[in-house]
């Protein structure tokens, strides 16, 4: 599969080799026809990527705000390096696909293997698309003009938003490639139309079109052009699709509409709105959300749930669907707006017109290399790599966010050999791996799992996904690192448990650790130290400043995240499990009551521990504090004695005799000591790091609190 990437940092568009996507329920796997360049859209992503910093902070005045907050709490180097690495992570360009369904993903009706469709899916000779991005393509219309489907029904939305009827005045400010289609679209519902531009040649389409035209470049006043085009009564409505930093646009909508016009802003533009200009007139302002209904919501677009026909007539596919008819008919003619067109593989001479030709509109890329070749599912990232099996031999599971930010830099800095990385789009795992220095990407799990060359596995993917992954692992005779949680279930937990056993009883067994890395700080290490001396009971008090995640992002799901508890509370049920040094033997959860004004309460969880020793303590899981506080602080009272610790980069100690402080110039939670004493135990053939009994033990007590949460009554 090759696609392409615009590197946001460096401002390069590539087109890169990666393995063959799998096709996962609910989804569609597709080989590519063509697919249509979004002038606008990719053209601003590609000049952004090719800005300095200081431009793309003025650019970003809102991501500066959170940036420096982030310093205040976690520090410079640590901020720098977050910054860094996002900036670092290519983008894949496109979303306006058409091609041939290969393969049909468990749950998914209404298509099948050779349909031709229209999606939603990026620049890329194979795609992967949710069911509800996916529409079918009628006979008689074309792949050229079907690969307008998208941006036509980001069009056609806000028309459905401008509600027009037949002969009413309507003004589209802004003719690029979606303008035009407005156009076309206001006149197929019986509406006069004004197109407004300073680009004489998209102002000669436009009225090829059916519209009146008005050019302010050549002098012409666009309100003075909107009146005389109403007669003087004001147009009934302004479609916005222009993208401009003024405000212009938007204050010029408001003067020549009449009272109770309706303007929609498609495109982006400022918005100093004046109030006198809508509340004189009562006028209505709307912003458009791209294709339609569906558009962001994660149960729709991913799980592939749709709304009632009966009450939401028109979601994003359907727009999709209403476009497609109304090239069938005949309403909606494309082709003039085609300007360029290039094979698939000389894409960037693609790029290079769009930036440099500002008068450019459709830009096509045409796929011809045979399907049978896109399919391949592992790709060679390092020529001539060996390996010594003396060492560990390292395949990834999973290329997110925390893995490429900072696993798989902790692994590669401890000596790891890493030969495959496996991730199930493909192009996550090229990107990563190649930076990295990995010798293989691969979207076939299975086979890397049963690989002989690779004797160690890190599994870094969704949490409904460890428990599996690991106990495939073991089963393999692999060692195996899982980022946390080790299990989402009780159920799944027996399940890891017994194949732990058997692996050992068998002799075949590797090590099993989980990422809790913070016992690994050097600050808790360093209390560690001192509590050693400490033979009497201690008292823990942690607290989690977490920060509110929404309530339909993928950890906040049970069944595939598990909860924030179960994801993200236990590296602390683990860190104070680590400092008492005993067995837990009791645990109390509590968290926020039902309440109409909170959707996840879950997540605001006290969480009190009871140890063998006689110990105890209190997790303070809070989704609801200020960004600005310390997101982790632990307190340890003892003897008469007292550590804190904040963010893991100041430590403090109160009536300690020969300590008082121990303070990092950069945060460190552990990351890099624990996968080097993972790793190092391996090839020194010593115990892992972390007592089996321990992780078990752990994941156990996370699961019954978590529910004790859920089962717990106002």
């Amino acid at each position: 599969m090759k696609q392409i990437l615009q590197d946001m940092g460096r401002g390069a568009t590539s087109l890169t080799e990666a393995p063959a996507p799998n096709c996962s329920s609910g989804q569609l796997l597709i080989n590519t026809s063509i697919s249509l360049v979004s002038a606008g859209t990719e053209r601003m992503l590609v000049d952004f990527g090719k800005a300095s910093y200081l431009a793309k902070a003025r650019q970003q005045p809102e991501k500066v705000k959170m940036v420096l907050e982030k310093v205040q709490t976690d520090g410079l180097m640590t901020t720098f390096e977050a910054v860094q690495s996002k900036l670092a992570q290519p983008l894949p360009l496109g979303y306006c696909n058409v091609g041939v369904v290969s393969e049909v993903g468990i749950g998914v009706a209404g298509f099948k293997i050779g349909d031709r469709v229209a999606s939603n899916g990026p620049h890329a000779d194979v795609v992967r698309v949710p069911r509800n991005l996916c529409a079918l393509i009628p006979d008689n219309v074309a792949n050229d003009e079907a690969s307008f489907t998208v941006v036509a029904s980001i069009g056609l939305q806000g028309i459905r938003l401008a509600e027009p009827t037949l002969g009413e005045s309507f003004v589209v400010t802004g003719v690029g490639l979606i303008g035009l289609l407005t156009v076309q679209l206001l006149r197929a519902h019986g509406c006069r139309v004004l197109a407004i531009d300073f680009d004489e040649s998209k102002l000669a389409l436009a009225r090829q079109y059916g519209a009146e035209t008005c050019n302010p470049g050549s002098g012409e006043d666009p309100v003075s052009a909107g009146m005389g085009f109403s007669r003087g009564r004001g147009v009934d409505g302004v479609i916005i699709t222009a993208s401009t930093k003024s405000t212009d646009p938007v204050t010029q909508a408001a003067r020549m509409s009449r009272k109770r016009g309706r303007v929609v802003l498609v495109g982006v533009t400022g918005l100093e709105l004046n109030r006198a200009d809508f509340y004189e007139k009562e006028l209505s302002f709307q912003v458009s959300c791209s294709y339609g209904p569906g558009r962001y919501d994660p149960v729709y677009e991913e799980k592939g749930e749709d709304y009632p026909f009966g009450f939401v007539r028109w979601t994003e596919q359907r727009n999709f669907e209403a476009v497609l008819d109304m090239m069938a008919s005949g309403q909606l003619d494309v082709r003039p707006l085609i300007t360029h067109r290039y094979v698939f593989e000389k894409a960037p001479e693609a790029y290079e017109a769009l930036t440099a030709d500002k008068t450019a509109l459709g830009i096509l890329l045409e796929y011809v290399s045979a399907p049978e070749t896109r399919q391949i599912k592992t790709v060679s990232l390092k020529q001539g790599a060996s390996f010594s099996p003396l060492k560990p031999v390292v395949g990834f599971v999973g290329a997110g966010n925390y893995a490429s930010r900072m696993l798989i830099p902790a692994f590669k800095a401890a000596g790891a050999q890493l030969h495959s990385i496996s991730t199930s789009g493909g192009i996550n795992g090229v990107i990563h791996g190649e930076k990295a220095g990995f010798a293989q990407a691969t979207t076939d799990t299975r086979a890397m799992l049963e690989n002989p060359d690779i004797n160690t596995v890190a599994i870094v993917t969704r949490h409904n996904s460890h428990a599996s992954f690991v106990a495939s692992a073991l089963k393999a005779g692999k060692h195996v690192f899982v980022e946390k949680p080790l299990a989402l279930s009780s159920e799944d937990l027996a399940h890891v448990k017994d194949q732990f056993q058997a692996s050992h009883s068998e002799g075949t067994a590797g090590h099993l650790m989980v990422g809790f890395n913070r016992r690994f700080s050097p600050q808790v290490q360093k209390m560690k130290e001192l509590l050693k001396a400490v033979k009497e009971p201690k008292s823990f008090v942690m607290t989690m400043n977490a920060g509110e995640i929404p309530a339909d992002h993928w950890t906040q799901d049970n069944a595939i995240g598990g909860g924030r508890i179960i994801g993200e509370a236990c590296h602390f049920i683990d860190l104070m499990r680590f400092l008492a040094g005993s067995e837990i033997v009791s645990v109390q959860a509590r968290r926020m009551g039902d309440s109409p004004m909170v959707a996840i309460t879950e997540d605001k969880a006290a969480i009190t521990l009871g140890f063998a020793d006689g110990s105890f303590g209190t997790v303070h899981y809070l989704a609801n504090g200020a960004a600005s506080f310390p997101k982790e602080r632990v307190e340890v009272f003892a003897a008469g004695r007292v550590l804190q610790l904040d963010n893991f980069r100041k430590l403090k100690g109160f009536g300690w005799p020969r300590f008082k402080k121990m303070n990092l110039w950069k945060q460190d939670k552990g990351q890099s000591a624990c996968a080097a004493a993972f790793l190092g135990a391996i090839e020194r053939g010593e115990a892992c790091p972390i007592a089996p009994e321990e992780i078990f033990e752990v994941a156990r007590v996370t699961i019954e609190a978590a529910c004790q949460l859920r089962a717990q009554a106002d």
